[in-house]
């Protein structure tokens, strides 16, 4: 790059603002990474329990499901899973965490009442009441497994980014200024001793 510049003062005024601007977006992208490494470890210590709970959960609900059909047969709970009246409702929000967008899911009519799950209380059993429990309780922790791993997955991605951006500051954009600054440093001071001289040869001339 040193190469390519003009050995000027100008030139020089014009790298040091360069140089000054881009150490300072290097310490700014850098506080930004790091912010976001943060915040991604702390969406990543949620994602582990809610990973094991979502186990945990899963399995209950099987367990339910298994001894309602154990109870009510697999047409009896079928049929009381059509009676729903409603379904889950989902709301894609978003929120901003250091400048990334992520997703905020809201969810509507995912745990019932025992009338709203519309099979009526009559003419079934519990182990009915207790798996639909259960699978609203996974459901419910599915969506929020959901914005969790997606969140991560964007901050992840921004992380990447950002740290392209800081390594290319630091190895190659900030040295190459720098380089070609010393560069013309180098070459006006080169030029101002052969001026000085050329200055002093002329006066030795004129004195004889």
């Amino acid at each position: 790059m040193a190469l390519n510049v003009k050995p000027t003062r100008s030139e020089l005024i014009n790298l040091k603002k360069r140089i000054k601007l881009s150490e300072r977006g290097y310490k700014l992208l850098k506080m930004k990474r790091d912010g976001l490494i943060l915040e991604f470890f702390k969406v990543l210590a949620e994602a582990k329990d809610l990973r094991n709970d979502l186990a945990v959960k899963y399995a209950r609900a099987q367990e339910m499901i298994a001894i309602a059909e154990t109870v009510e047969g697999s047409i009896g709970v079928k049929a009381a899973a059509f009676s729903a009246s409603e379904s889950p409702q989902i709301d894609l929000k978003s929120k901003n965490i250091m400048g990334v967008v992520v997703p905020k899911i809201e969810a509507r009519s995912v745990k019932k009442t025992l009338t709203d799950r519309g099979y009526g209380v009559l003419g079934t059993s519990s182990a009915i009441d207790e798996a639909a429990a259960a699978f609203e309780d996974l459901v419910e922790t599915i969506i929020l497994s959901a914005e969790l791993e997606t969140t991560m997955k964007r901050l992840l991605d921004e992380i990447e980014g950002t740290k392209r951006r800081v390594n290319a500051l630091e190895f190659k954009v900030i040295p190459e200024l720098i380089e070609a600054r010393n560069f013309i440093k180098m070459r006006l001071d080169e030029m101002e001793r052969e001026e000085l001289f050329r200055m002093k040869r002329m006066k030795g001339k004129s004195e004889k």
